[in-house]
């Protein structure tokens, strides 16, 4: 899959990404605002394992965010199943530096539109931390609409967090 944009793309993950994803996800800056599955710190065989288990999956949900062709970044989706099948979570993370400009909002855009339509779906829903301040502003800039603060819902690096409810809805 590829998503020709104005300052990226959004396409399937490729074995030559496996450096470019070391360099820019082997930051601590960047793990402090993912899940605990993210490892850190970011090794070579991370990027190998992720890679091929990206290729394997179906449907494809995981892509590289790229600039001049190089990933610097990831964006994903996860299919909700059971009376939830009508919704997706979506998460993403960008390489530091690239914030600021832009890209991580224009990704998250085309993908939310892109598994709308190709899955019919009627909602996407990300759970940032309520601390990642960026990442809720890159929300709301894509269309998301903040539905609820979960109060104490999660742990990330041995603290208890709140995590803020974005979601994109279709009209029905």
């Amino acid at each position: 899959m590829k998503l020709i944009l104005t300052r990226s793309e959004v396409r399937s993950w490729e074995s030559r990404d496996v450096d470019s994803i070391v360099e820019h996800a082997n930051n601590r800056e960047i793990w402090l605002n993912l899940r605990d599955r993210f490892p850190y710190p970011y090794r070579r065989s991370n990027a190998q394992t992720f890679i091929r288990a990206s290729r394997r999956l179906t449907p494809e949900c995981n892509f590289a965010i790229a600039v001049d062709g190089k990933a610097v970044g990831g964006i994903g989706f996860h299919l909700q199943g059971d009376v939830e099948r009508v919704s997706a979570e979506i998460g993403y993370w960008l390489g530091q530096p690239f914030w600021g400009r832009g890209i991580t909002t224009e990704a998250l855009v085309s993908l939310t539109k892109y598994v709308i339509t190709t899955h019919g779906l009627t909602r996407v829903f990300a759970l940032p931390f309520a601390f990642n301040t960026a990442s809720c502003r890159v929300l709301e800039k894509a269309g998301y609409v903040l539905e609820a603060r979960l109060r104490r819902s999660a742990i990330k690096d041995g603290r208890i967090v709140d995590q803020m409810q974005y979601a994109f809805i279709v009209d029905g």
